[in-house]
């Protein structure tokens, strides 16, 4: 199998709306599944990779624990306000189905449905891949995907913001026998007077977690906990989302 050496830097006109309204309001809850999921695996002062890190506030967030973060992301403009956000961290820009770290992470996390981008199952194997190269022996990766769940429990919807200088409209759809999810997003800002129209569409994958299971084994990991994420700890984000802790 060949893989286009290609970024993904898709949220770069998104990234100020991201850092505005979604970055903090995950970053807060996911760090308490981190708490009881993540931290009792990791020493005081631990290296952590945040892979598809966005806007670094869950970065800012473990750095507040005492740890030491590697962030990436393929999005120059959002790794611009993970600077800012996290300065404390590391930040490298990078696609996750071809980045190369050496094994001294103790743990690697890749929340808010980040790998749901990745659209075919050899490409997210390749990053399950990438991720256990960079954990040290006994290392572990906790991350989030959509399942398929989210479209049963009313998967096509809609969000409006309107505020005096800025605009942002989502509206999504699913095809359910390609299990892909699409965000058609319009934004606009008011800049210098002007206003700035941007349009974007964003794409999901839905993975069984059959398929998951068996690419984080052939990547090279044993144990796997999978976790759902509303009924286990209250995160009601999206209803579908589930937590998967993979043991290096």
């Amino acid at each position: 199998m060949i893989f286009r050496e290609k970024i993904y830097s898709d949220y770069d006109r998104f990234a100020w709306f991201y850092n505005r309204y979604w970055g903090g309001e995950f970053s807060r809850p996911v760090l308490f599944v981190l708490g009881r999921l993540l931290l009792p695996e990791v020493p005081r002062g631990g290296r952590v990779l945040d892979l598809c890190c966005g806007t670094g506030q869950l970065a800012a967030g473990l750095i507040d624990l005492g740890l030491r973060v590697t962030g990436i992301d393929g999005s120059e403009e959002m790794l611009g306000y993970a600077r800012a956000n996290a300065p404390g961290a590391d930040f490298r820009r990078a696609d996750a189905r071809n980045f190369n770290l050496p094994p001294v992470h103790h743990a690697a996390v890749s929340t808010f449905d980040s790998l749901n981008h990745v659209m075919r199952l050899p490409e997210l194997a390749r990053v399950f891949r990438n991720v256990r190269g960079a954990l040290a022996a006994g290392g572990v990766f906790l991350f989030d995907l959509n399942m398929e769940e989210e479209f049963r429990n009313g998967g096509n919807d809609s969000l409006e913001i309107v505020e005096a200088d800025h605009v942002c409209v989502v509206r999504s759809n699913y095809e359910p026998e390609a299990r892909v999810k699409s965000y058609e997003i319009t934004m606009f800002r008011l800049e210098s007077g002007r206003w700035r129209r941007s349009d974007l569409t964003l794409l999901q994958k839905y993975y069984p977690e059959g398929e998951v299971r068996t690419a984080l084994a052939e990547a090279g990991f044993g144990e796997v906990t999978s976790y759902d994420a509303d009924r286990e700890f209250g995160l009601t984000v999206s209803d579908g989302r589930r937590f998967f802790l993979a043991r290096a």
